[in-house]
């Protein structure tokens, strides 16, 4: 429908659109018939094509924008504004069939005073001054109608245009979670209209996106488009073997056995005899919801939440915004519909929109943006990260302007070039990535991603490993390794000089007071004094820290050396190992993989390092100076109330210091895991727990306890 100059232009269009809204300038009216095709194009690419190039949130900025200045200037509606329809555009490939009743779209709002507002209106409509509402999960999957008649499923139709749809029956067919018949009869239903949703698990979205890696073929940018692009495929087999799953949420229309709607397709239920209608039709939505669930739909009946006011359901919808990495499936909102379905049909809809319901957007987790630059970071390892600056952009509630794109590989994997149109994503707290780019959007002008082949720092030749994917500077003495190493050896968790951050480190070594990590302990106190913002004090308290840390255990050396592959937890294996760190200079790596949790590659990290003439001068130098390298710990406590138990962390701990509880769990003969496994005993959860929590609950054997409970198992 769009070429790709006319895609373009409207992508560039849409830009400075998007750009003009955010600056709080209202459209001109000689750019509102610009919006108008704006909004058609993108329509198009979200509702026929499945392959949007705005979020969703940039979307609704634009439609905001054009239904507040149609509602300002009534006399410039026109008869297809996006306004006045529902959708844009059919795929030709499926048979077109028109739904019962038309799917709207639902009314969206992004905070606090939209819902009060929508609330506020919902009052006035139903004369009520206090209406009971439903909340359920926005479901972010590709929208269905379903038509039953005498029990039977005969009709699945894709959203479409909101009056016409492609009829997809065959393939849904495929879902197992949508009944081939339902006992609607006993209800007195000839006939039902059931909206829902198609979705793709997190699980399967994944593999299929690897697939499609495998393939050479470029991954999908979310779960949404996987499961609309499945819905259209022509073989069924393959439509069976993606594993779609549907909710199905609303009943649009129904005809019982008093208004005897005739069947649309009867050669389908010639041999259906009606019976007499032993059970009264519900008369609120959640009543619908329970009796599609007890009929075999899987719909949002245990998602669901019943509310008696607004002030519950905007708590209940920002809890459900910190847990949505909890499920299974990708949700972008929450939907609030008025539960009384006679004050549905009382307060009426729009042209648009139903007035009794609402979407509640959660913050935008993909955003569109440009990739400007490339510049390349050298870490503690010789690693050579790409990172890429984008025009700055929100995602999820954060500005993004930098993000590492990882390696060559994954430049060439994602197709990036400088000057890329990108999809942004970010969901939770995790770092946020390119998900991929627009090459349809591009003018010719873009310039390619040259990798170095000598480090960007020290020029030393790069050098790629087999077995990795990662290009490395081998330089051990290369500024920016120097410098990592140092800032990573002073830290909290290795030896916790506390005095000598980042910002000093960096300013000490390029002043020449710092070289390498044994220079740490030879700093000309003098000179720093004579430095701005260093006082008497300042000095004293970083002396004493440096001269603290000679003291600091065994497992914080090993830490604090950077060993690859060895965090905290197999520091402290390693540490209670040997009576001197420079014993393990004599082991082989099939003696180091007896240790506990030190498989084949840690091992391996573990035997060059202390195999390397270099690092043993190191070590030697810092005991020379004074810094402990023998374990003069008691032997590890086996006795104790928590002997033989394994204990994992997660979560931010109000009570206790993670290092302190960790300390009391040792201190009692259990022992530290660094990760969820089956040899895990206890997972003690803090506020806003992330991924162990997740991955412990497949784990049958884990015990997930609070950190009460496990305060309480220690006094106990």
């Amino acid at each position: 429908m769009y070429n790709q100059q006319q895609t373009k232009e409207l992508q560039k269009s849409t830009a400075n659109l998007l750009q003009a809204i955010s600056s709080s300038q209202q459209q001109p009216a000689n750019q509102i018939d610009l919006l108008r095709e704006a909004l058609r194009f993108h329509e198009y690419r979200y509702y026929v094509q499945a392959d949007p190039l705005i979020s969703d949130y940039e979307y609704d900025m634009l439609y905001k924008s054009l239904e507040k200045f149609e509602a300002d200037n009534p006399a410039s509606i026109t008869i297809d504004s996006p306004t006045q329809r529902v959708g844009k555009g059919l795929i030709k490939d499926f048979p077109k069939k028109q739904h019962l009743v038309p799917m709207l779209s639902l009314q969206n709002s992004y905070s606090q005073e939209d819902l009060l507002d929508w609330d506020r209106k919902a009052k006035a409509l139903t004369g009520l001054a206090v209406v009971e509402y439903c909340a359920e999960p926005k479901f972010d999957g590709a929208s269905i109608s379903l038509i039953y008649e005498n029990d039977l499923l005969i009709r699945a139709v894709t959203r479409g245009d909101g009056i016409i749809g492609d009829e997809i029956t065959t393939n849904v067919k495929q879902i197992k979670s949508v009944p081939l018949s339902a006992k609607f009869s006993k209800y007195g239903i000839l006939q039902i209209e059931i909206r829902g949703e198609v979705l793709m698990n997190k699980k399967n979205f994944k593999a299929f996106n690897d697939k499609l890696i495998e393939e050479g073929i470029p991954p999908l940018a979310n779960p949404r488009n996987a499961a609309a692009g499945t819905l259209r495929m022509k073989d069924t087999a393959a439509v069976s073997k993606k594993n779609l799953e549907a909710f199905l949420y609303h009943v649009s229309y129904i005809a019982t056995t008093d208004n005897q709607r005739p069947t649309t397709d009867k050669s389908q239920t010639s041999n259906f005899k009606p019976q007499a209608s032993d059970l009264k039709l519900p008369t609120t939505h959640s009543g619908m919801l329970e009796m599609l669930w007890q009929l075999g739909f899987r719909s949002p009946q245990k998602e669901l939440q019943v509310i008696k006011d607004i002030s519950h359901v905007i708590k209940h919808v920002n809890e459900s915004e910190t847990q949505r990495d909890e499920l299974p499936y990708e949700i972008d909102g929450m939907v609030i519909k008025v539960n009384n379905l006679l004050l549905q049909e009382v307060m009426g809809m729009t042209s648009h929109h139903p007035r009794w319901a609402i979407a509640y957007k959660f913050k935008a987790r993909q955003a569109t943006s440009q990739l400007i630059n490339v510049t390349f970071q050298v870490g503690r390892t010789g690693a050579v990260t790409p990172v890429a600056k984008i025009t700055p952009v929100q995602v999820a509630g954060v500005t993004v302007s930098s993000i590492s794109i990882h390696n060559k590989d994954f430049i060439e994997e994602k197709n990036l070039m400088l000057g890329d149109t990108v999809l942004i994503e970010r969901s939770g707290d995790v770092i946020p990535q390119i998900v991929k780019s627009f090459p349809e959007l591009r003018t010719g002008t873009e310039q390619v991603i040259s990798f170095p082949t000598c480090c960007p720092v020290c020029n030393h030749q790069l050098f790629k490993p087999e077995e990795e994917a990662v290009w490395r500077c081998i330089n051990i003495n290369c500024k920016a390794q120097v410098v990592e190493r140092i800032i990573h050896f002073v830290s909290k968790d290795a030896m916790d000089i506390r005095s000598l951050g980042e910002a000093n480190v960096k300013k000490f070594y390029d002043m020449g007071f710092l070289k390498n990590i044994t220079s740490i302990y030879a700093l000309p106190y003098d000179e720093l004094a004579k430095l701005e913002g260093f006082g008497n004090k300042s000095i004293a308290n970083l002396q004493i820290a440096i001269e603290n840390s000679k003291q600091q255990p065994l497992h914080r050396i090993i830490y604090g050396l950077g060993i690859r592959y060895v965090g905290v937890t197999t520091a402290k294996v390693l540490a209670t190992a040997v009576k001197h760190l420079l014993d393990f200079a004599s082991y082989t790596e099939e003696q180091l993989q007896l240790l506990e949790d030190v498989g084949v590659k840690v091992a391996k990290s573990i035997f060059q390092f202390f195999n390397d003439k270099e690092n043993i001068s190191l070590l030697q130098q810092l005991e020379h100076i004074g810094v402990q390298l023998k374990n003069d710990k008691k032997k590890v406590v086996n006795e104790g109330d928590l002997a033989g138990q394994a204990f994992l962390f997660t979560g931010t701990l109000n009570q206790l210091k993670r290092s302190e509880a960790e300390a009391l769990v040792e201190k009692k003969g259990g022992k530290i895991l660094g990760s969820v496994s089956s040899k895990l005993n206890y997972l003690v959860v803090g506020d806003d727990a992330g991924g162990k929590l997740e991955k412990a609950k497949k784990i049958t054997s884990i015990k997930i306890i609070s950190e009460e409970d496990f305060i309480q198992m220690l006094s106990g």
